[in-house]
């Protein structure tokens, strides 16, 4: 595929030969690639290869685009495997993407990490929108997790990714042997934003003030749009605390004990970032979704694309 945008972005590898991968690999390494085009007035997948545990949902049409459930079939991610997508939205389209479910990272029993790596192209006067569940470093597990996004400086974007500390009702949190995340968003030609750690949580205490402090769950969102200007960010900061969990108390044996910190700060010209910190699951959930909502309603005029799965 051609690229379609005035930025010239580089077009992913597109897989056309049959999967010639050995068994003993087949559910370990796995592919999954997408490619949306807009034909006729609406979004479509052009393109579709997905190796097992990869499985692509069937395609809605929600407003104007294209919304898609992507579907990890496997208990998991574990010690050794490398899970890859690759997802390009060509010129003009519009998608929605959602995962089904947290995806859960297995204890490690060697020394190489399990590794996800994400990469996504949207060209020119595209759109995507993505607010994947949590990921869930289960006691012992060694993860190497990788987003790369690269947009056109004319294209739209939410992106929500998230981490939980563990299995927190079972007592886990923050014992993972190793957590290395990188979340790299290059707009145009310029690198916008970066986001880059490793948490070793043996070596390094994260309950410090200064890192996680009291949070067990945490998420980065971000926005890109003509409509994400300083006032837009200003409001995300002063409502979504208003409506994240209004029900929810701090536990009252627990004084000063965090429920919800957000932040949000308009890092450049057009786009946003928000970063939300939670004790518990469901202020967190709560929180996320309130932001996605204000987010999508006040800057892309899109809230029929809230809330769904």
């Amino acid at each position: 595929m051609r690229a379609q945008c005035s930025d010239q972005l580089p077009d992913f590898p597109i897989t056309r030969l049959p999967d010639s991968r050995a068994p003993a690999v087949i559910g370990r390494q796995a592919r999954l690639e997408l490619v949306f085009e807009r034909r006729r007035g609406r979004t479509i997948l052009a393109h579709a290869y997905a190796e097992p545990p990869f499985r692509v949902g069937r395609t809605f049409q929600i407003d104007d685009a294209a919304y898609v459930i992507l579907v990890c079939t496997g208990a998991g991610i574990f010690t050794g495997d490398s899970l890859r997508q690759s997802i390009r939205v060509a010129s003009g389209a519009r998608v929605v993407l959602v995962s089904q479910s947290a995806l859960q990272a297995h204890p490690a029993a060697a020394a190489s990490a399990a590794m996800i790596h994400h990469e996504y192209l949207v060209d020119d006067e595209a759109e995507l929108q993505c607010q994947w569940d949590p990921l869930i470093p289960f006691a012992g597990a060694r993860i190497d997790q990788r987003f790369d996004l690269r947009i056109a400086e004319s294209s739209r974007l939410y992106w929500s990714d998230a981490m939980m500390a563990g299995r927190v009702s079972r007592g886990e949190a923050w014992r993972f042997q190793s957590l290395a995340h990188e979340l790299r968003v290059r707009i145009g030609a310029s690198l916008a934003y970066l986001e880059r750690y490793t948490l070793a949580p043996a070596s390094r205490a994260v309950e410090q003030p200064w890192m996680a402090g009291a949070a067990r769950y945490l998420a980065t969102a971000i926005v890109h749009h003509d409509a994400a200007t300083s006032g837009a960010a200003e409001a995300l900061q002063r409502q979504a605390p208003r409506q994240r969990c209004p029900t929810y108390r701090p536990e009252p044996n627990a004084p000063g004990r965090l429920a919800i910190d957000l932040g949000v700060d308009l890092i450049r010209p057009k786009t946003i970032v928000g970063r939300i910190l939670a004790t518990d699951g469901a202020p967190f959930a709560a929180a996320r979704a309130s932001f996605q909502a204000l987010a999508l309603a006040s800057i892309f005029g899109t809230p029929g694309r809230v809330g769904r799965k």
